[in-house]
């Protein structure tokens, strides 16, 4: 699997909730029903589908969720759902009820673990699997396994030039999108035509030599920077200045509230130098640390990572 920061994964997600629903986010209530389009009603941050059968994997998790708001009102579109009933396309009850549910924190919690577990996983197995390295190559993969024939297009891109391992992975990514942007172009399937800005997105990266994803970064007018990646929680007037919001920044985030909490984590019985600098170690660390105290383990030193470090 590619090494990535935090950040830089964020980063990957955040360019193809762009190119999904426009927004660095995405938009977890967005519902979309396009003519012609193959995978029928689709929903959420990342548009998972009815017709791949996804939108009911990701609804019966959430209905099986405590404190789900939404849950027993779309229980009974489940069985339809996971029968992939077409006739949902144009159900208003159940499009109504989606976007609303779209606001409920336990249906966004859903929808960050379903697309990170369905897609992101998966999408690392296959860069793994050409040994890619780089962020922005991750992002290509990434996106192709979301939008869908990642394989196809990988083979036909080999047959054409030749494998990643061949060509060196600059160059290999170079000839995938130009393959790729060109089959969307031409697909039989005219709605694919609409969604080649996917591929020129990447061709401004690629050509502006962005392969580690450096922030700010500007994808179809949007741009994503770590205000809108992270949400930087509210304090009340006397909050502890010592524990503020730490995470993976580029340039490295320092400073003697790093160092306290790195003396913390190392006194806790893990391998980290402590120095003062919040670098890949000290993210890693962190993970850990959060994996086993029942936290999200996504690096980020919020409030509820500082109240187990330091009760």
């Amino acid at each position: 699997m590619p090494t990535l920061s935090n950040l830089q994964k964020l980063t990957c997600q955040a360019i193809v909730n762009i190119f999904e629903t426009g927004k660095v986010l995405g938009d977890y209530g967005n519902v979309t029903l396009l003519k012609g389009d193959s995978g029928h009603l689709t929903y959420g941050r990342s548009q998972t589908t009815l017709g791949s059968g996804n939108l009911y994997l990701l609804i019966k998790s959430y209905c099986e969720a405590q404190d789900a708001v939404y849950g027993k009102a779309l229980q009974p579109f489940l069985p339809q759902l996971q029968n992939r009933d077409l006739s949902l396309d144009y159900d208003t009850t159940l499009r109504d009820l989606l976007r609303h549910a779209g606001d409920d924190p336990v249906m966004q919690e859903e929808q960050d673990q379903f697309f990170d577990r369905v897609y992101w996983q998966s999408a690392a197995t296959l860069a793994d699997a050409i040994k890619t390295t780089t962020a922005l190559g991750m992002a290509i993969v990434y996106d192709s396994r979301i939008h869908g024939s990642w394989s196809l297009l990988r083979d036909k891109t080999n047959g054409s030039y030749d494998t990643l391992e061949q060509l060196g992975e600059q160059l290999w990514f170079d000839r995938y999108v130009a393959t790729r942007r060109q089959w969307l172009a031409t697909h039989a399937n005219a709605l694919l035509h609409k969604t080649v800005y996917r591929m020129e997105s990447f061709q401004i990266m690629i050509a502006q030599n962005k392969w580690n994803l450096p922030l700010p970064l500007t994808v179809r007018g949007e741009v994503i920077g770590e205000e809108k990646l992270f949400h930087t929680p509210s304090f009340a007037s006397a909050h502890d200045d010592s524990q503020p919001m730490l995470h993976l920044t580029s340039p490295l985030t320092t400073g003697e509230a790093v160092r306290r909490m790195q003396t913390l984590l190392k006194e806790a019985g893990y391998s980290l130098t402590v120095d003062g600098q919040f670098g890949q170690d000290t993210e890693q660390a962190v993970i850990k640390f959060q994996q086993n105290n029942g936290l999200k383990p996504d690096g980020i030193v919020g409030s509820a990572t500082w109240s187990k470090l330091a009760p």
